[in-house]
């Protein structure tokens, strides 16, 4: 199964499971489902649903479940990211955000119903028990306070402050790169994957969420923002990869991280090494 047909199955299986509520707020309904439902990448379900399709293709219907989870819990993270206080960005995945349309307490609300509803997505899904508090635990560590919410933290309170390579690089392991390993951990854990290659793909995955964000970087210092789907060059206060190591040094990095990438898929078994190689292709080789 294609990368195209991943994600298009996935999408499938997010317009029939939306999040809805029964309520007589006038747009809290129809706010809550629409970020999710604008569209993205899926990156991160597609790394999760491609270990699992490679491994153990019985199990994908199950593990769409976790992997709405998992998209909910990175939605949540882009709207609060968005907001005022923090990015006070007008637009994201093509579309004005969400305390845009609406006003910032719905939108924090939104994202704060998003986080919540990630792990009910979980904790329902047709897996066993212990399958599920693994996959709760590697999702509440890598998205909390051990990975993304540090890196954001850290994110913003450095604004206009020059970091060095070595905290940029532990700022962006946090804020972005856990979240995406552990996407290829949580489908390692759905397969029952041995210890050895869980640790792999966790290992794997933090260097690709390096690469994703250098990339990004370079996406927001050289596309429009029709292009790239969101406001672009809004990173001239931030510590960037291109802030750092100027264009031409963030494209040589991302040369750097795919060479080393791809060293590091010799160590998988081929179905999944030529998987994320795909992913890879697809993503990063343009």
């Amino acid at each position: 199964m294609s990368s195209k047909i991943l994600v298009e199955t996935f999408e499938a299986f997010l317009k029939k499971e939306l999040p809805t509520v029964e309520s007589f707020h006038p747009h809290f309904n129809r706010a809550l489902s629409e970020m999710l439902d604008v569209g993205g990448k899926r990156f991160r379900p597609l790394l999760l649903l491609s270990v699992v399709e490679s491994s153990s293709p019985l199990l994908l219907e199950n593990a769409l479940h976790v992997s709405l989870g998992l998209e909910m819990m990175h939605t949540y993270s882009l709207i609060h990211d968005d907001l005022p206080c923090m990015d006070n960005a007008q637009l994201r995945r093509g579309h004005p955000t969400l305390h845009v349309s609406y006003d910032e307490t719905t939108a924090v609300l939104v994202g704060d119903a998003l986080n919540t509803h990630a792990f009910y997505r979980i904790a329902n899904a047709p897996l066993s028990a212990e399958t599920k508090i693994k996959l709760v635990s590697i999702l509440s560590g890598d998205a909390g306070i051990f990975g993304m919410v540090l890196g954001q933290a850290i994110d913003c309170f450095f604004e206009d402050k020059r970091l060095d390579v070595e905290q940029l690089s532990f700022l962006h392991v946090h804020k972005t790169a856990k979240l995406i390993a552990a996407s290829l951990l949580m489908g390692a854990v759905i397969c029952e994957l041995d210890k050895a290659t869980q640790e792999t793909l966790y290992q794997f995955g933090l260097k690709l969420g390096l690469l994703f964000q250098v990339q990004d970087d370079i996406i927001d210092a050289t596309l429009s923002p029709e292009e790239a789907g969101k406001p672009i060059q809004n990173d001239s206060h931030k510590n960037s990869f291109v802030n750092l190591l100027g264009l031409d040094g963030a494209l040589m990095e991302k040369e750097r991280l795919l060479r080393e990438l791809e060293e590091e898929l010799t160590k998988l078994e081929a179905p999944l090494a030529k998987r994320l190689q795909g992913i890879m292709n697809d993503y990063f080789k343009v």
